[in-house]
């Protein structure tokens, strides 16, 4: 992990090469993730199978769907606190998409007139749940109960190598529909549809730079949730325990040999303390060692206010400050963890907020994956005689202003002068 200060062309330059999303990886193998998506769109199934026997390692023969008695049996057999670990995670995950689901609302703007909007759910959802290094039944609980909660009837569930603890999520969310495959042939099924795999309206969930890269070419086709690169840990802090700093700077890196994990201070004994720790306590992890070398940055900026600035302009996936107080600076941030207690990998499982979060900069115009994503605004309006009457005038100047008397046209017929 480089100690640099923030003053110096080679921060600036460490700086903008991990912020830059033109280097991201999934922008390098779009050419290759096309020819993938491309074939699938065209060859159905039979493309799908090959393209999973070769990439996902798994023969020809083996059904795309799993059977629902394997999930069923899957969540008999995972140990006993497993299950109740699931359960609790489901029911604060739950509780909190309900807080955030938005209302249906009828409003009065004048008389005679009414308007609202009424909450509607999308028809269907695919979540892409990864199957590489570590298997990941958090991730099933974050893409599909923020679905269940809007209102979605049919979800599915995909994944080329799912855990046991993976299977028995799904089966415990009710889950039926759940394909073996993955990668950008998996994302072009649920985008375009086969045989075997109905489309959906929307795909997501996070996965390595050939999900991302599928989903970006969809993205006019089958609505996506975001572009999300490996996982970014920010820490910003003046006063915080180097453990505990370097212990979340470890556990976000550990998620990927590209993740990007960042120490922000004006302290320089401070900086120099996180990394040390940091160094130590990725020994014998090889992925967080590799990413920690690669993308780890301690930077010391001359004044606090540098420093925020900083955070926001990096706009980080995960961010760790001291104190509550931190909240009226920060504007960037995907998710914010708040004190020495409040270790970010809790957020991960328990907390109850979506562990599916914008990378990349995204932060700067959008949050987390959330029952928003799963919902729609459609707004409705009502007029009466007299409701025209109360507006339509207002319409009318502003129809001629546009040079659209067809508009206008349209308002006088109901009455309106």
């Amino acid at each position: 992990m480089r100690v640099l200060r923030t003053s110096v062309p080679a921060a600036r330059a460490a700086i903008a090469a991990l912020t830059d999303r033109r280097n991201a990886a999934y922008e390098r193998i779009l050419p290759r993730a096309r020819r993938i998506v491309d074939s699938v769109r065209r060859g159905g199934d039979p493309a799908l199978l090959r393209l999973r026997a070769r990439l996902d390692g798994i023969p020809s023969q083996v059904p795309l769907r799993i059977p629902e008695v394997e999930l069923r049996l899957a969540l008999e057999s995972i140990p006993a606190e497993t299950r109740a670990a699931l359960r609790t995670a489901a029911r604060n995950i739950r509780a909190f998409a309900a807080r955030q689901l938005p209302r249906s609302f009828d409003v009065k703007p004048a008389p005679g007139v009414t308007t609202g909007q009424r909450v509607l759910p999308i028809a269907s959802a695919g979540c892409y749940i990864p199957g590489g290094r570590y298997p990941l039944p958090s991730t099933l609980l974050m893409t599909v109960i923020p679905a269940q909660v809007a209102g979605v009837q049919r979800i599915v569930a995909v994944s080329p190598h799912p855990a046991k603890e993976t299977l028995a999520a799904a089966a415990m969310l009710g889950v039926t529909e759940f394909y073996r495959v993955g990668g950008a042939h998996a994302i072009a099924a649920l985008a375009y549809g086969t045989a075997s795999i109905p489309c959906v309206d929307k795909i997501a969930g996070p996965g390595n730079a050939w999900v991302t890269a599928a989903k970006k070419l969809v993205a006019f086709d089958a609505s996506i949730d975001m572009l999300a690169g490996p996982t970014e840990v920010l820490v910003a802090s003046e006063a915080g325990d180097p453990a505990a700093i370097a212990a979340d700077l470890v556990a976000q890196a550990e998620h990927d040999p590209d993740a990007i994990a960042i120490f922000v201070t004006t302290r320089a004994e401070l900086a120099k303390s996180v990394a040390a720790e940091t160094r130590s306590r990725a020994a014998g992890n090889k992925i967080a060692t590799a990413a920690l070398r690669k993308n780890g940055l301690a930077l010391i900026a001359p004044s606090v206010a540098e420093a925020r600035d900083l955070v926001n302009r990096i706009a980080p996936e995960h961010l760790s400050v001291d104190d509550a107080e931190d909240l009226a600076w920060i504007r960037n941030a995907g998710s914010v963890f708040i004190g020495r207690w409040s270790a970010q990998p809790l957020g991960d499982y328990v907390s109850g907020p979506n562990h599916t979060l914008p990378t990349n900069g995204l932060a700067r115009t959008r949050g987390g994956l959330s029952v928003l994503d799963f919902v729609r605004l459609v707004t409705v309006q009502e007029y009466t005689k007299s409701g025209v009457r109360q507006l339509g005038a207002a319409a009318i100047r502003l129809s001629n202003a546009e040079g659209l008397a067809g508009h206008a046209a349209a308002i006088r017929e109901r009455g309106a002068k």
